[in-house]
């Protein structure tokens, strides 16, 4: 009858993993869309371009879609932490335990989250600058300095 309880019990770092990796794309989803869009031949340079910029000031900086973003990133990020407390308090486990891990997986998920986040920020931001960028010139016939 334990090892039933035991099998029943949320897993942690499953539920780490997947929440962080949401965390951080939720947070990113306005670049790395288009980003992958454009991989995939779906969409141009020039409107992978205006689609970030609705995210983003005209400076670079971060704009207030981009804030809107990052607080429903951690919205999901709680709510799936509420998802794991109500999912743990169907078995039988120790109160302690409990409160264990929940707090282990906050931990996690703000760790992982943040990692995800800077990951996808690094690799679209490296992207958008070599594929992206050079593309958006070419179709708007816009010459770079150096180029012939």
């Amino acid at each position: 009858m334990a090892d039933e309880h035991q099998e029943s019990d949320p897993s942690l770092l499953k539920w780490a993993l997947g929440l962080a990796a949401s965390v951080g794309l939720t947070g990113m989803i306005c670049c790395v869309a288009p980003m992958v869009l454009f991989m995939m031949g779906i969409m141009s340079g020039v409107y992978a371009i205006s689609f970030a910029d609705f995210f983003y000031a005209e400076d670079g900086s971060t704009g207030t879609g981009a804030w809107i973003l990052r607080g429903i990133a951690a919205l999901v990020g709680m709510g799936g932490l509420w998802m794991y407390r109500q999912k743990q308090n169907q078995c039988s486990m120790d109160p302690k335990r409990r409160q264990k891990n929940l707090m282990l997986l906050g931990v996690l998920i703000a760790v992982l989250g943040v990692g995800f986040f800077l990951t996808l920020e690094q690799l679209s931001g490296w992207y958008f600058d070599a594929y992206i960028v050079p593309a958006q010139q070419q179709e708007l016939g816009i010459s770079v300095k150096g180029s012939p």
